[in-house]
Formats: structure tokens, C-alpha cells, sequence
């Protein structure tokens, strides 16, 4: 909604969103070789590039696989792997379930030491994105099959390798991937620059989108 004036192309990966559950888990090197497919379905030469959450390990991989694909590459909420800092205990016990997808009342209890930021602090947020979470949620197995797809993945021995002009934007109010991460991307990516969000979540490109467009917009 805040890049109308730009050719969107989003991803719902297998097992999430409209997409069809997968017989197993798509690593996420599979995963970048898929974008990289979906691009030359729409005969898109290169693009700008977000990654938000896990889909920043997909950028990651999709720009080091793939340069050629990508001018700039945005990496907002993310982490490098297995190598990365955790999230609070709390936090990362959310993410064994889907529940917060199902659950209105799971989800209103735990936003704030999950997510954090605006969500976190706005009953009228929550219930948005309650609303919004309950559209497509994920299957269980589809659920799963994601943790264990990217189970082991780092790309920790690469950012040294991507070329990319590369903005790392994140918040310093998300207990799920805490800042110290955006710090490490941004000082192990070359040409990265960091962007701390203040009082910004885990969610913030959906809890604070203009906000953060406006940033993205600028680089």
C-alpha cells in the first residue's frame, strides 16, 4: 500500500498463505532458487529486494545466489541462522505453534512478548492483525515444514560475498530478533547500512508501514 507507484511481486512461500503444503520441508537455498523462477515467470530481469523476518534468510541466499537479480536489497527484522542472537525465551517458545494464527485470545495475551513495538502497545493493532492473521492461516504441517526448512541454514560464511547496496532496518523493542542481529548483518555485509526503528517490533513493516516505507523509500 505504500509503494503503489512500483510493480509489487510477493512470495507466499509453499506452506504459508494461498500457497500448496509441500511433501517436505523447501530448504531455503530451494527457496531462493524459487524466487528466482517466480521473476522469470513475470519476465522480471531484476528487482528491489525485502526480505522481511524469514524471508530476510531468503534475500540473503537469493542475493548471494543470484546477484544479478538484485539492484538493492532490504533486509528488516532478520537474522543470519545458526550463528545469530535468540530472542527471549518467551519469544522463541511462540514459535514452536500456530496458535497465534488461530487464537484471538492466545494472540492478544502474547503480542507483546512476541512481536513487541506498536502491536505490542495497541489493542486496536492486535485485533487488526488478528483479523488479517485469520485470512489464510498456515496448516500445522505447512507450519512446521517451514521451522524445518530453514533448520541449519546460515548464511553467516556468506554476507561477507553480497554486493548490494544493502539496508538492514529493525526495531529495538522486537524480543524475537533482538537488534544485536541487524548490528551483525549490517557490520558483515560490505556496503550495509543500519537503521534502528525506535520502539519499533518484530512486525514493523506492517504495524508502522509508513514509517518505515518512508525509510526504504529514501534508500
Amino acid at each position: 500500500d505504500q509503494f503503489r507507484e512500483r510493480r509489487i511481486v510477493r512470495l507466499e512461500a509453499p506452506g504459508t498463505g494461498l500457497s500448496s503444503t509441500p511433501a517436505q520441508p523447501v530448504r531455503i537455498p530451494e527457496l531462493s532458487d524459487m524466487l528466482a523462477a517466480i521473476l522469470d515467470e513475470c519476465c522480471i530481469e531484476w528487482a528491489d529486494v525485502v526480505g522481511f523476518s524469514y524471508g530476510g534468510a531468503v534475500a540473503q541466499q537469493f542475493a548471494h545466489d543470484h546477484p544479478a537479480r538484485v539492484r538493492r536489497l532490504v533486509l528488516a527484522a532478520t537474522f543470519c541462522g545458526v550463528g545469530s542472537v535468540p530472542g527471549s525465551q518467551a519469544a522463541m517458545m511462540s514459535l514452536a505453534t500456530p496458535l497465534r494464527y488461530y487464537s484471538p485470545s492466545y494472540y492478544n495475551r502474547t503480542a507483546q512478548m512476541t512481536s513487541g513495538g506498536v502491536t505490542g502497545r495497541d489493542s486496536s493493532v492486535r485485533h487488526w492483525m488478528i483479523q488479517e492473521r485469520r485470512r489464510h492461516p498456515p496448516s500445522s504441517v505447512g507450519y512446521t515444514l517451514q521451522l524445518l526448512g530453514i533448520l541449519g541454514w546460515s548464511s553467516r560464511n556468506f554476507l561477507h560475498e553480497i554486493p548490494h547496496e544493502t539496508l538492514v532496518i529493525c526495531g529495538d523493542d522486537d524480543p524475537l530478533v533482538p537488534v544485536a542481529n541487524g548490528r551483525m548483518l549490517a557490520s558483515l555485509i560490505p556496503r550495509a547500512q543500519l537503521e534502528v526503528v525506535e520502539r519499533g517490533g518484530h512486525l514493523l513493516l506492517w504495524d508502522d508501514a509508513k514509517n518505515v516505507s518512508r525509510r526504504i523509500r529514501h534508500f
